[in-house]
């Protein structure tokens, strides 16, 4: 279940947008709001400002030459601007400590995983954005010398227009998500749903009329996200095309686990329903023991505890 594209909606809320699956099924995002955006910047430009705070600290402490002190800040300082956004929008999903304490992340704008490409060509482009023209503003002898005085000026308008960007586009991008082809949205929450399997057959884990038997490994694959699409495909698939749709995503399932060639045929809609049911309970079982797989990519993450 991967290569998504997004999809515009003109509808009453035009922060909504569509994340549509391969197998068609839709879904909802919500732009961030430039409040919430900026919130989550500030809280992530304070753990920022107090580690160098701590950082500029021990190195006093350490007594390090004065002619090294300067450099190693300024290299210290650059790191941790671009390196900290980096570090947790790898490590968690597109989401800083800012962004994930305000239900943020980046996603990317066309669709699929977002890409290390990605991350680090939009925070690279924060420098431009925010901190050379802040550092223009404040201090501009560190990057002018004996500059003139029109230098804050031009400093001044270059921050107010940038900072300003989500606000004159639809999408809410600022330069770097323009670069990096990615938008900021609301963190779906990442919850079980109400249990389709025992809607439509009262069908359990354990239940010996199950057609289909599933491997650890073979469910470890998926995650909670991958759980909810497939609860939309079963629940929203009707109509003529019902059996394409079902027939497509047991396909792709069927292939992403490893199912033996010569069992790739059968009910598609019994197969994903099966399927359902045990990656729920697996899924249930490994929340128990503190152990939550987000989406697919996690096991490839390492287990969380």
């Amino acid at each position: 279940m991967s290569g998504y594209s997004v999809i515009a909606r003109r509808g009453p809320d035009k922060t909504r947008r569509e994340l549509v699956t391969p197998e068609g099924v839709a879904l909802g995002l919500k732009l961030a709001d430039a409040g919430e955006r900026a919130g989550a910047f500030l809280i992530d430009t304070m753990i920022v400002f107090f580690t160098i705070l701590l950082l500029v600290w021990l190195v006093a402490k350490a007594g390090i030459p004065d002619g090294w002190t300067q450099a190693f800040l300024a290299v210290l300082v650059f790191a941790l601007t671009n390196f900290y956004y980096m570090f947790f929008e790898l490590r968690w999903l597109g989401a800083t400590p800012g962004k994930r304490a305000l239900g943020l992340r980046v996603v990317d704008r066309k669709g699929g995983q977002l890409t290390a490409e990605a991350i680090v060509a939009r925070n690279l482009m924060r420098q431009v954005e925010f901190w050379i023209p802040l550092t223009a503003l404040l201090a501009p002898e560190a990057i002018f010398g004996e500059g003139p005085g029109w230098v804050q000026l031009v400093a001044s308008l270059w921050l107010f227009i940038l900072v300003l960007m989500p606000l004159f586009n639809k999408d809410r991008l600022r330069v770097g998500d323009m670069v990096g082809g990615t938008m900021v949205v609301y963190r779906p929450k990442a919850v079980l749903l109400p249990d389709i399997g025992a809607e439509a057959d009262k069908v359990s884990i354990v239940n010996p009329g199950r057609v289909y038997e599933f491997s650890d490994a073979q469910l470890k694959v998926y995650g909670i996200y991958e759980l909810q699409v497939l609860e939309d495909v079963l629940r929203k698939s009707d109509g003529i095309d019902r059996i394409q749709s079902l027939s497509a995503v047991a396909y792709k399932i069927k292939v992403k686990i490893g199912w033996p060639q010569q069992e790739m045929g059968g009910d598609p809609e019994k197969f994903l329903r099966d399927f359902y049911v045990a990656l729920r309970a697996h899924l249930e079982k490994n929340m128990l023991f503190g152990k939550r797989v987000t989406d697919k990519f996690s096991a490839q993450r390492g287990p969380k505890n």
